[in-house]
């Protein structure tokens, strides 16, 4: 037998583009290097809250610098992004409370669906500047998951539910325990110590934690091509 397999926990929301990034490197890395990842979906929103913190889009200058950096990033790690029309509509006022209290209910009854629908509700929003509020919304993501309909209008019919809406909570305020201040976030378990990393560009210290390669955003053993 090998050795026992890392955990790492990721942190986040389809609200965040940068969730995105760090997701789609780690789904990459994850049978490469030896670890075994735990997606948590959590509310971006109540980690602001909670810390205190505001989107960087509120200060005109990060605002600016933000768009560009998402279409720059995009395309270095090969993930087809693209800024909605209406951002502060989409970021600051619909928000992603229904979508992430679905990924929950995914995590809670099917948890090996939760990697594809959470990207096809990342692509909705941060690709085809899709809605990812309405029922029949993050039905359509389900269902382009390959989930089947009948499974996911049952779980949608739980996201009100107070167990659905607490795991949401707890997830929320476990990233808070961490010491997030914002989305995405990844927990290292390594060696009796916890390790927590901010964002989607501390992947090369991650390896260095993990004693891993680091072969870049899109290492040679994938084809990253969304």
């Amino acid at each position: 037998m090998g050795p026992v397999p890392r955990t790492l926990e990721l942190f986040y929301d389809v609200l965040s583009p940068y969730s995105w990034l760090g997701f789609e490197v780690l789904c990459r890395y994850k049978n490469i290097w030896n670890i075994n990842l735990q997606l948590r979906p959590s509310l971006i929103a109540g980690i602001m809250k909670d810390s205190g913190n505001q989107p960087p889009a509120l200060l005109p200058r990060k605002a600016q610098y933000l768009k560009n950096d998402v279409r720059l990033l995009g395309q270095h790690v090969q993930v087809p992004m693209q800024f909605p029309k209406d951002f502060f509509s989409v970021i600051l006022e619909k928000g992603s409370l229904s979508a992430m209290r679905f990924l929950t209910a995914v995590s809670m009854e099917h948890p090996g669906m939760l990697e594809k629908v959470s990207r096809e509700l990342w692509m909705r929003v941060w690709s085809r500047d899709e809605d990812i509020t309405e029922p029949q919304s993050i039905l359509a993501a389900a269902e382009k998951a390959g989930m089947p309909s009948e499974q996911a209008r049952g779980l949608l019919e739980k996201i009100s539910t107070p167990k659905v809406k607490n795991k949401l909570k707890e997830t929320t305020e476990a990233a808070c325990k961490y010491g997030a201040f914002g989305l995405p976030v990844t927990v290292a378990h390594l060696d009796n110590q916890t390790h927590m990393l901010f964002g989607s560009d501390r992947m090369e210290l991650l390896a260095h934690l993990l004693g891993e390669k680091w072969m870049g955003p899109v290492p040679p053993a994938t084809n990253a091509r969304l």
